[in-house]
């Protein structure tokens, strides 16, 4: 029988796992959702929104098309460590395979 203590640590440790995957995938939700709304924008014009954001008419950065191509881009760590992680895991795969 498990004491009700040690049931609240595990489902303590349980939640704070859920917790970790959701944020990741969240994290990895960001960057292709900022390059959609970039290429939706882009294509259907950004309205109101747009004028609101490109004060500067004149700069390169104005506008909403660039802001989410900026912001898909900040958030792209989260697919650089997917990435590298998985070439890690590769490696040393193949390089387990060979001994």
């Amino acid at each position: 029988m498990t004491s009700p203590v040690s049931a609240t640590a595990g489902a303590s440790r349980d939640g704070a796992t859920a917790a970790r995957h959701l944020a990741r995938w969240l994290g990895l939700a960001a960057t292709p959702t900022f390059a959609i709304m970039a290429l939706l924008t882009a294509m259907i014009g950004g309205g109101p929104a747009d004028m609101l954001c490109a004060a500067g008419q004149g700069s390169l950065l104005g506008g909403m098309v660039p802001m989410y191509l900026l912001m898909s881009a900040f958030h792209s760590a989260a697919w650089l460590r997917l990435v590298s992680g998985r070439q890690g895991a590769i490696r040393r795969d193949t390089e387990g395979a060979g001994h």
